[in-house]
């Protein structure tokens, strides 16, 4: 893979200061559970495509919860990985967004989802070769440089292989790191889907994965299918607790990262607050877990170091 120098921009700042804590996706349905709770969480995140009017109850809401909380803003709709220019209309109500709510991190997806003028309305796979990587170096380098910061790139759940692809995934999002400074948002659910459809390893997958650039991680459930040879088939729903397949990944993968921030994303069949709370709290036991256990080995060094 060729050479390319990172824009200067992504070296003046973190791309994220979200605090190494659980948070969960924002609903405006448990607003009032939120503000009515002393529970405290890391923070919350927001799908950028939800706040692209100018006022209304939706920025109200967000305001709200903005000021006593940090927020993450998940963008869902600027095709990084297609193949025509990026939608200029839509990267300004991005910009427009993050200008207004100053967020700790702004992710979007190495995916696409547009055709011309048509939008599809989901994430599609990509060819991991030269041409795809030309365009999403460009898009991300585009995306950079009109918000003024790194963003994060989200590895796919994937449904298929493309026989064009030269490289793997891992090697992909690495080099599209090292050309753009960009860092990455790891979501384990997504490599327990994939590695489930396409049959490979998930933890091979996370023992590989440059964990050096991941500045927050994702967790959910996924829904059950079965494809056309009867073998089963996981989707990328958001819809179901987390499993407890991906619960033993994630304490894989925070094994290799630390502490990081991490995301519980429930968007479809969304519960009551007390059941999507109990999934952060989850989440920031296995946090504090791994806290306890790097602190433990940090005396255990120190301890070495004054015998030695």
């Amino acid at each position: 893979m060729g050479a390319h120098s990172a824009p200067e921009h992504s070296r003046e700042r973190a791309a994220s200061s979200l605090p190494a804590r659980a948070g969960v996706g924002f609903k405006s349905v448990h607003l009032a559970d939120i503000e009515a709770s002393a529970h405290d969480l890391g923070f919350f995140e927001i799908h950028a495509e939800n706040y692209m009017g100018a006022g209304g109850t939706p920025h109200a809401q967000l305001m709200r919860l903005r000021k006593d909380s940090p927020l993450s803003i998940h963008g869902v709709g600027l095709s990084v990985g297609g193949a025509e220019p990026l939608d200029r209309a839509h990267l300004r109500r991005v910009k427009s967004l993050v200008d207004r709510y100053e967020p700790a991190a702004f992710s979007e997806h190495l995916a696409w989802s547009t055709q011309g003028a048509r939008f599809l309305n989901d994430l599609l796979p990509l060819p991991y070769n030269a041409t795809t990587l030309a365009h999403v170096v460009a898009h991300v380098d585009e995306i950079q440089e009109a918000l003024g910061r790194p963003i994060l790139l989200e590895n796919p759940a994937a449904y298929l292989r493309f026989r064009s692809s030269e490289h793997s995934e891992i090697d992909f999002l690495h080099e599209v790191v090292r050309r753009t400074d960009c860092r990455l948002l790891l979501d384990v659910t997504n490599v327990y889907v994939s590695a489930t459809n396409l049959a490979y390893s998930a933890e091979d997958y996370i023992d590989a994965f440059p964990m050096a650039y991941v500045e927050e991680i994702h967790l959910a459930g996924y829904a059950e299918d079965l494809d056309e040879i009867g073998d089963p088939l996981l989707i990328d729903a958001h819809c179901a607790p987390v499993p407890d397949a991906v619960w033993r990944l994630y304490h894989r993968a925070l094994a290799r990262r630390g502490p990081v921030a991490t995301l519980i994303e429930w968007d479809n069949d969304v519960p009551p607050w007390p059941t999507l709370l109990a999934q952060a709290t989850q989440a920031e036991a296995f946090l504090e877990t791994r806290r306890r256990a790097v602190e433990d080995g940090l005396r255990s060094k120190a301890l070495h170091d004054d015998l030695g």
